[in-house]
Parts: C-alpha cells; sequence; structure tokens
C-alpha cells in the first residue's frame, strides 16, 4: 500500500546523498510515476481478472479521477519548486549538467516540463506520444472499444483442421492472451482472430524476456572541455540560423517526439516496477514491443500433445490457419492535407515523410522507421542509406576517369594508328565464313575501349579498394551510434532464445547452457558433422551446375560464331563479334534468372537439413548459402571473359580447337576488355530492372486484383483495417536476406570488376536512390506489417561485405595486368619504345606500339589460296625468323611485369587498407564514454529509486525513515 500523493508533497525532501548528486533531479521528478505505477500495478494483482473478461469504467467516474489528478499534479509541481533551483545550483558547482541526447532545453522548466510531459503538442503535426485515438479511428480495436489489437490471426471456416485451431486457441487464452472473432466483410469463408495482450500479461513475458524499459531521463557528466565546446555549439547553431536550410534534411516539427532515446533503461521487473517510468500502461509498451511477445506466445504455444506439436509457423505450414501478422496502424494516406491536420497514424507519416516519390532527395526518418518496423529493419535502412551515401565520391571520381578518357579519345596514339592502320589486315578468327579484315575496321572499338582502358584505370581501382574500407570502417562508427541511440547495448549480451524446430528435433538430449546455467536441447556432434558434410556437398553440386552452365554458354558462343559470320544481313555479318557477344549475355542472363529460382528452395531445403540452433544461425546459413549460389551464379561468365577468353587460342596454323572441332574464340583486335565491359553493363543494368519489377511491379498488381475482387463481391466500403492487411502481399518468407542479397551483389559489381567499367559506381547510385523510395513504398503500402524484431548489426553480411572487399583487390589486380594492356603499354614506353632510346620529349612514347603488338603469319601455310602476311594479337617470332612463331623475348617481359605490378598492387592496397583501419576506431570516443557513463549512473538511480520506495514503505507502516541504507 503507497501513501497518497497528496501527503507525499508536504513530506519533507530527502536528505541527498553524494552518491545521487548527479540525477537528483530526475529522481525526484519521477517520485510521481513511481508510486503511480506502483499503485497501478498492485491494484490490477488485486483484482485476479481472467485473461478473457473486460474491465469497464464509467464516464463520470474517469472524469473525476482526471480533475483529482490535476490537483494532485499542480501540488507536486508547487511542491518541487524549491528543490528543482537547488538541485540545479548544486549540479552546476559539481560540473554536472542534465540535457537530452539531441537537443538542449531550459534546466529551469525541467520539473515542469517532466510532470507535464503527457500533454499532447499544439503543433497539428506532431503526433502526440500518448495519444491512441489513431487506434480507435484505424479500427484497431475490440468490439468494447478498449482493448487494443496487438496480432491478428487468419483462417478458412472451410478448413477441416478444426480440433487443432481450437486446442491452440485454448491454450492460448491459457497463457493470458484476450481472442476475438470476427469474419471478413468481403469473404464470408474468411474469420479473423484479433488478439490482445493485457497488461499483466505483458509485464510477465517482458520480464521472462528480459526486455528494456525506460526508468530515467538521460543524464550526462560533461567537463570544462565539453562546456567550451558546448558554447562553440551554441554559437554555429546561432550562425548556421542564418543559413539557408539543407533541402535533405526533414523537417524534424513534422517527426513526433520520440522521448524513450532520452532515458536510460533497465531489464524489466515487477518486483521493481516502481523503478520505470509508467505514465499511461496502454503506452509503456510500444506496439512493436507487445507484437514481439504476442509473436513469442504464439510461436511456443502447443497444439497437439507432443513435443513437436507446438508454434504458429506449423500451424500455418499445415493449412490451419492461412496468415499471421501484426496489423498497421492505420491507412497510409488521407484525404487532408498533412501539413493542416497532421498524421493520421505513423503508417500516414512514413508515408508522407519517407515513402512518397517525391522525397526521394530527403533524408530518412530512421528513428520513425525502427520504431514502426523494428531495429531490424531501421539498421537495414540505415545501412542502405549509407551505402548510397558513400557511392557519390566513387560514381564522382568514376565519372571522372570516365570523362577523361572522352576528352582524350581522339589524341590517343593508340586510337589514332588503330584508325589509320588501312594496309594492315587481320587473320580470320574463325575458319570457315571468316575472311580478312582491315584494322581500321576497329576503329570504334578502339576508341570505346579507350573509354575503360586508360591512365585513370590504376588510379581508380586503388581509390576504390580504399573506399571499400573506409566504407566498412565508418559503418560500423554509424552502426555503434544508432546500437547506442537505439538502446540495443546491453541487447548484445542477451541470449537468444532456441528455434522451435531444433528443441522438438534434440529434445531427448539436454546440457546446461553456460549463460543462462538452465538445461537446453543439445545437437549431437556426429549428427551435426553429417548434417554439415551433406550441405556443403550440395553447395558443391549446385556451384559445379553453374560452371556447367556457363560452359553451354561458351559452347554456343563457339558454335554460332561462323553463323553470324556468314549472315545475311550486313550489319550483323560486319560486327559478327558483337552479336556473339550481345547474345551470349542475354542467353547467360536468362540462365542467371532460371537458376535463381532452384537455387533459392535448395538452399532453404540444405539450411533446414542443417538444423541450426537459433533464428540467426539459420538466417545467417541460408544467407551464406544464397549467396555463394548467386555470386557464382552472376560472376562465373564474367571472370571467364576478364581471365581465360582468348588466353588459350594458340595462333593461325595452329589454332587449340575445343573437342577437336570448334575453334576458341579469340579476343576482339582492340582487346577483351570491351567484352567485359558489355557483360557487365548487360548483367548489371538487366538484373536490376529484373529485381526492381519483382520487387515493386509484381506485389503492386496482386494487390490491384485482390482490391478489385473486394470491390466486385462487395459494395460495403468500410472494410477494417485488418482485412485490408490480410488483403496485402505478405513480406517475404526469408525476411531482408533479398535485400541485402542485391544490395551485396551490386557492391560485388560494384568493387570486383570496377577497373573495367568506371561507370559501375554512378549506376548503382542511381540504382539505390530509386531502391530506397521503392523499398519504402513497398513496406509502407505493399506489405502487410512484418514482425518488428529486433537486431544490432547486419548480420553475416558484413563478413561477406569485408570478404569481397578483399576479393576485388585481387581481381582487380590480375584485370589491370592481364586483361587491359596497361603493362604491355608501360613494359613497351620504357623499354621497346622511341623513350627507351632517346630522350627527347616531343615523340611519344607510344608511338609503334601497335604494330609492335602484332605478329605476322604467312597465308601461304594455309593452303587457301591466299598469300601475303596477315596479323593477329601477340609476341611471336615472324614466319621468317630461325624460331618462327615462337615466343619473343618482350612476351616474357610483359609477363613479368604482369606477375610483379600483381604483387606490388595487391601488397599496396592491402597495406593502405589494413592503415586505414587501424586509423578508424569502431566506436567514436564521445559514445565510448557515454556507454561507460551510463553504466555507472543505472546504478546509482537504481540505488536512489530503491532507497526512496523503501523509505515510502517504511512512513506508511509508522517505522522511522532513514537516509541512508539501514
Amino acid at each position: 500500500m503507497n501513501i497518497s500523493k497528496s501527503e507525499m508533497a508536504k513530506e519533507t525532501s530527502l536528505k541527498p546523498s553524494r552518491r545521487s548528486l548527479p540525477c537528483l533531479v530526475q529522481s525526484y521528478t519521477y517520485s510521481r510515476s513511481l508510486s503511480q505505477s506502483t499503485s497501478l500495478f498492485q491494484s490490477l494483482e488485486s483484482e485476479g481478472q481472467a485473461p478473457t473478461s473486460t474491465t469497464s469504467v464509467s464516464a463520470g467516474k474517469t472524469e473525476q479521477v482526471n480533475t483529482e489528478q490535476n490537483k494532485k499534479d499542480s501540488m507536486l509541481t508547487c511542491s518541487f519548486a524549491d528543490l528543482s533551483n537547488f538541485c540545479l545550483a548544486l549540479g552546476k558547482d559539481k560540473d554536472y549538467m542534465d540535457e537530452s541526447e539531441h537537443a538542449n532545453y531550459d534546466r529551469s522548466r525541467l520539473i515542469n516540463n517532466s510532470v507535464c510531459k503527457d500533454k499532447s503538442d499544439s503543433n497539428p503535426r506532431v503526433l502526440p506520444k500518448n495519444d491512441m485515438n489513431y487506434v480507435a479511428s484505424g479500427g484497431l480495436l475490440f468490439k468494447d472499444g478498449k482493448k487494443r489489437i496487438d496480432y491478428i490471426l487468419v483462417y478458412r471456416k472451410s478448413n477441416i483442421q478444426y480440433d487443432k485451431r481450437k486446442n491452440f486457441e485454448r491454450n492460448l487464452r491459457a497463457e493470458g492472451l484476450m481472442l476475438e472473432k470476427e469474419p471478413a466483410v468481403a469473404n464470408p469463408d474468411i474469420m479473423f482472430i484479433k488478439i490482445h495482450i493485457p497488461w499483466e500479461t505483458l509485464c510477465l513475458y517482458a520480464e521472462r524476456l528480459n526486455i528494456r524499459m525506460p526508468f530515467r531521463k538521460k543524464c550526462y557528466y560533461t567537463d570544462r572541455r565539453s562546456k567550451s565546446m558546448g558554447r562553440v555549439k551554441k554559437n554555429f547553431i546561432k550562425v548556421k540560423k542564418w543559413m539557408p536550410n539543407n533541402p535533405m534534411v526533414i523537417d524534424k516539427s513534422a517527426l513526433p517526439d520520440l522521448q524513450e532515446a532520452d532515458c536510460y533503461t533497465g531489464p524489466f521487473s515487477r518486483a521493481r516496477i516502481h523503478h520505470f517510468t509508467i505514465s499511461n500502461k496502454n503506452t509503456f509498451f510500444s506496439n512493436a514491443t507487445r507484437s514481439r511477445i504476442v509473436y513469442h506466445v504464439l510461436q511456443r504455444t502447443k497444439y497437439e500433445d507432443g513435443t513437436s506439436k507446438v508454434g504458429i509457423c506449423k500451424l500455418i505450414n499445415n493449412g490451419s490457419y492461412e496468415a499471421a501478422f501484426p496489423p498497421h496502424e492505420g491507412a497510409y494516406e488521407s484525404r487532408e492535407p498533412i501539413k493542416t491536420h497532421g498524421p493520421q497514424n505513423n503508417r500516414h507519416l512514413l508515408y508522407e515523410r519517407w515513402a512518397r516519390w517525391g522525397m526521394w532527395y530527403k533524408h530518412q526518418p530512421l528513428d520513425l522507421i525502427r520504431r514502426y518496423f523494428g531495429e531490424k529493419i531501421g539498421l537495414y535502412f540505415a545501412w542502405l542509406g549509407w551505402y548510397t551515401g558513400m557511392l557519390i565520391p566513387a560514381a564522382f571520381v568514376g565519372l571522372c576517369v570516365f570523362f577523361y578518357g572522352l576528352l582524350t579519345m581522339n589524341t590517343s596514339q593508340v586510337s589514332q594508328e588503330i584508325c589509320a592502320a588501312t594496309e594492315v589486315f587481320m587473320c580470320p578468327l574463325c575458319d570457315k565464313n571468316c575472311s580478312m579484315q582491315r584494322l581500321n575496321d576497329s576503329c570504334i572499338y578502339a576508341k570505346v575501349t579507350y573509354l575503360f582502358d586508360n591512365g585513370g584505370t590504376v588510379f581508380f581501382a586503388i581509390f576504390m579498394a580504399i573506399w571499400a574500407t573506409v566504407f566498412l570502417e565508418f559503418w560500423k562508427r554509424r552502426r555503434s551510434i544508432l546500437t547506442y541511440a537505439w538502446d540495443l547495448i546491453e541487447w548484445e549480451e542477451e541470449e537468444e532464445t532456441l528455434r522451435p524446430q531444433f528443441e522438438a528435433k534434440y529434445n531427448k538430449m539436454e546440457t546446461v547452457n553456460p549463460i543462462t546455467g538452465k538445461p537446453e536441447p543439445q545437437q549431437p556432434f556426429s549428427d551435426k558433422i553429417t548434417r554439415l558434410v551433406v550441405s556443403v556437398s550440395g553447395i558443391f553440386f549446385m556451384i559445379s551446375l553453374v560452371i556447367t552452365a556457363v560452359f553451354a554458354v561458351v559452347v554456343y558462343r563457339l558454335v554460332v560464331m561462323e553463323q553470324f559470320a556468314s549472315f545475311k544481313w550486313n550489319f550483323v555479318k560486319q560486327h559478327w563479334q558483337f552479336a556473339t557477344s550481345a547474345a551470349g549475355v542475354c542467353i547467360n542472363f536468362i540462365i542467371i534468372m532460371i537458376l535463381n529460382l532452384a537455387y533459392e528452395k535448395i538452399a532453404y531445403y540444405l539450411t533446414n537439413l542443417e538444423y541450426p540452433r537459433t533464428e540467426s544461425e539459420w538466417e545467417n546459413s541460408f544467407a551464406l548459402k544464397m549467396f555463394l549460389f548467386q555470386f557464382v551464379n552472376l560472376n562465373s561468365s564474367i571472370f571467364y571473359i576478364a581471365f581465360f577468353l582468348g588466353r588459350f587460342v594458340g595462333h593461325p596454323g595452329h589454332y587449340n580447337k575445343l573437342f577437336n572441332r570448334w575453334r576458341l574464340e579469340e579476343c576482339h583486335p582492340s582487346g577483351c576488355l570491351i567484352d567485359l565491359c558489355l557483360q557487365m553493363g548487360v548483367i548489371m543494368f538487366l538484373k536490376q530492372i529484373w529485381n526492381n519489377f519483382m520487387e515493386l511491379g509484381y506485389p503492386l498488381i496482386q494487390n490491384w486484383w485482390s482490391r478489385h475482387k473486394i470491390k466486385r463481391e462487395t459494395q460495403d466500403a468500410s472494410i477494417p483495417q485488418w482485412e485490408n492487411d490480410w488483403n496485402l502481399q505478405p513480406m517475404n518468407i526469408h525476411g531482408l536476406m533479398d535485400e541485402y542479397l542485391e544490395m551485396v551483389l551490386q557492391f560485388g559489381f560494384t568493387t570486383i570488376f570496377v577497373a573495367a567499367f568506371p561507370l559501375a559506381p554512378l549506376l548503382a547510385l542511381l540504382n539505390n536512390i530509386i531502391e530506397i523510395r521503392l523499398d519504402a513504398y513497398k513496406f509502407v503500402t505493399q506489405w502487410r506489417r512484418p514482425l518488428p524484431a529486433r537486431a544490432t548489426d547486419i548480420g553475416i553480411w558484413y563478413g561477406i561485405l569485408e570478404g569481397i572487399g578483399i576479393l576485388a583487390v585481387i581481381t582487380n589486380a590480375f584485370v589491370i595486368a592481364i586483361t587491359s594492356d596497361f603493362i604491355p603499354r608501360l613494359v613497351y614506353e620504357y623499354k621497346y619504345g622511341p623513350c627507351a632510346r632517346q630522350s627527347d620529349n616531343s615523340v611519344n612514347c607510344l608511338k609503334g606500339y601497335v604494330n609492335n603488338s602484332l605478329s605476322f603469319f604467312d597465308m601461304n601455310a594455309l593452303h587457301i589460296g591466299k598469300s601475303g602476311y596477315c596479323r593477329y594479337r601477340d609476341y611471336r617470332n615472324p614466319p621468317w625468323s630461325s624460331k618462327p612463331y615462337e615466343f619473343t623475348l618482350q612476351y616474357w617481359h610483359i609477363l613479368a611485369a604482369r606477375l610483379a605490378f600483381i604483387i606490388v598492387f595487391e601488397h599496396l592496397v592491402f597495406a593502405i587498407k589494413s592503415f586505414i583501419a587501424f586509423l578508424i576506431p569502431d566506436i567514436p570516443k564521445d559514445i565510448n564514454d557515454r556507454i561507460r557513463r551510463e553504466k555507472y549512473l543505472v546504478q546509482e538511480m537504481m540505488y536512489e529509486a530503491e532507497l526512496e520506495h523503501l523509505q515510502q514503505q517504511r512512513r506508511k507502516s509508522g517505522q522511522p525513515a532513514h537516509y541512508e541504507w539501514p
């Protein structure tokens, strides 16, 4: 039993102890909420309501309680006025400062603002924190108009598995949940089960799951240096007011005040419920927390006898239920403008300030995204926004390299020599239908190749390798800031619960968990190794299938090569190599899309075969398999063109043939780089279009068809919100895996072969600007609301990104050294060119390079009735030499230079990457200091709150009150 607030206001204040000086103001400020929450919880326990009962409160009684409450609040505010001034002065002497995390506020109004924090803001654009009117307006309540809907189950009346549903729903009620059934408006066969979790059940499971809840406003310690920096910051803010506003920044007045970010949090405990700031039990637990708790109960409730007969997921898989999802907070559109009437709900606010295409240039409201969709989805959009922002300098430098090649294309010595070679004939590139071509026929291809293979290529490759490291290192800092702001620091130490499938499979063998000290199922080591071997064998089999598909495309190119060379259309006949490459790329893309469909099912089967212990282990295993499959599927043909095409063809008169039948394909006279650029550009462009269509276009068509059927079947326009959500498309069963996979594969395209395609970062930037709004629009308008899950990082994807960064250094070194002509030009310039014999600066050092890079072949050796000499790309002795067609000394010089360049390039770039990673700390110093400071202050606040609660209990019982622990 607690004393009333009027008695509490008349009592003398506690003597401040040295331990409580930093946050004494907050301790007194929240004493009202402490006693209120304690009496609230005790009253709930004393009532002992049944889980399915409904509590009704008359309107007159409510008004009377509110009137008395206002009087008590005013008395409490007055009684603490002098105490506030005393504490502020005391804190000032001790160099303590109370301020929120994102903004400064008037210290003299600290008590008043804290007492009156439940009052809604007069600004119509700000959504009141504790206002539940939008819940009622969106139809998110039970029929009694009081209980909010936390989860929705859907089933068909015609389904015959009635007993399973009945047992499951009875067990849900036994767990403390409240259920209410309601038929669908458009389809009488559909039945909805609305689930509400009452306060006492929320408290029970919040304590079991160690959910962290707020109990004090944050209090920061600042030294004199920080104070001086604070004055500099204030002066900077004053100057900034005179500057024009950044158009990319969202107006914060349009967003709700997320006050829970400015509070210390601790694991919820019913025994210490008086520690927490419970001003309204309906809003103390957020919608995301309520949904997570309900889902936890649904996943662990039995529907039949037996250890494996448990969980809503199995009931959905066997057809007992059609779906289970948390409802959206209402419609995302409103007839009234948001600027004058404010947002109807958080979903409407997200649509207007984030998901609309007109907001493509604005920063993302990450705090609001996290509040509505959960930390896991919030971190995805934070990472995607950070990646997109980091692509801006990469795209700019790549564009500069491209324009440098464009401006110097006509002055390139190599292009000029190729375009002027009218009397140089190239040897036929196929055996039957190909004829000799003049070298100047490749003039356009030579100029296009120079756009991507010029003096800036090496610099850009080094820049992108360093860029990848900087991107990942600064993302770790950004992630640490977000995890601190979203109160995820301590969540990392919590033990993750087991998957129901794992518990059901290995329930016979148990071991003690070293973290929790509780027994839990254990997978035998032999069983784990056996399943892992089978899974790895399946992965290698699928990779070999990809390589087989690439080999089939190579055979196709060899077969149709001569067919295009003798084609009837003159354009195809003249550009038969380009036609062969383009057809091969399109066929390869079709094969990639077909194989992707099979990969997903096989990866899903292999992952379930392993029986991962937790959900995060399942997601990591599945994500790794999907990445390996699709990475090999997308890049195998690119690796073939970059490192194998034209490398083992032999020479005229002695060509190597596949199966002794088809002659191996050669590179274009201007080089193989143009084929690599074509392969990368087409696959990257077509895949982005296909992904965007499947992400948005396909759900749009399905949702349009669902709405069309509803309008045709019923004329009733008042369809409840949960039925509208049912008609939306469910989120992908694999969660964010597809979203991450798409971006990580794009990151690979952007970095691995960037030396051959400098415009890749620009294409990725343009795609990601669209991707952010496309994903936002999809999450807000086209998908059912996903379960708000928690996460501290992007999972296994960070390790995959680091692996791609290492692979990018190696592949770019090989592309520059082997695929491009950078090393042959360099060797010629300093060893065999005119600059090697004379120091005349007026002579171009690459003069004569094209003639030097072409070897001679005697046409009489082919016995086809043609005489003379033709040229081919290689470094071999001429036919009149003593050792005809043997490799020249220049060939070995170039080979040695290529190997030396690869070694020097890799070691140099890896050294720079490691040095940069060492210089950039993972956690900013100020964040690290805040984390350590808060751990200390939380202990002090718990001490003060417990001491105050103990003194109140002693006064009620008539015992003397102590000012320190007895």
